[in-house]
């Protein structure tokens, strides 16, 4: 498995945090092969006790916007893939054992992680009615790719920086694919007919 970082803010995962970290914790990987940065815009006992339980470590940025805190987390990161939560939502700790092997390529720049492909009908109809994003669970991304994507907005905040960011993935010529606990090359094959920026690959949906 490649070098990887995961970098989950307490902001947005809220009072799931602890079953995030578990479920990372529970894939079957060594803690020292898996670290894990937390970042928050406060300190509090809470993050203490997480930290030491979870063996993380917490970056506690004031007043810094979303976008700025999960820059400062991956330029303190030095893995090859970084592993971001978008939303309040955990995912099992099966799907991370199965995910990590999937990385070991050099055909990827990022991976949409737990997001299930909705069927055609809701498919049209997010893009009759959508202006925003779907945000998955989680997105996997080369450290590399993110540097060139020029990282998160840092003025941005909230699901504003996660919407520009997907975007801006979606735009650009990138290497990209979903997993859902289903090999790549299955998850590939349910997409092959679309082009590489088509809407249906971002799966669109009105907040």
């Amino acid at each position: 498995m490649g070098s990887v970082c995961f970098i989950v803010d307490a902001m947005v995962t809220g009072n799931m945090l602890p079953r995030h970290l578990k479920s990372i914790r529970d894939s079957g990987v060594a803690d020292h092969l898996l670290p894990i940065l937390v970042t928050s815009t406060q300190a509090h006992a809470r993050l203490s006790s997480i930290e030491q339980r979870y063996h993380t470590h917490c970056l506690i940025t004031p007043k810094l916007p979303l976008g700025a805190r999960l820059n400062k987390a991956a330029f303190a990161s030095q893995a090859e893939w970084l592993i971001i939560a978008l939303q309040k939502q955990p995912l099992p700790a099966s799907l991370w054992g199965s995910l990590y092997p999937q990385l070991n390529t050099y055909n990827l720049d990022a991976l949409i992680v737990g997001l299930a492909q909705p069927s055609l009908a809701k498919r049209i109809l997010r893009r009759l009615l959508a202006s925003t994003l779907l945000l998955p669970p989680y997105i996997a991304v080369r450290r590399a790719w993110l540097e060139r994507l020029g990282g998160f907005d840092p003025e941005l905040d909230d699901a504003s920086a996660i919407d520009d960011f997907l975007q801006r993935l979606h735009d650009c010529p990138t290497r990209l694919k979903t997993y859902s606990g289903r090999l790549l090359s299955q998850a590939a094959e349910h997409t092959s007919a679309m082009l590489p920026n088509d809407p249906d690959l971002a799966y669109t949906s009105k907040r």
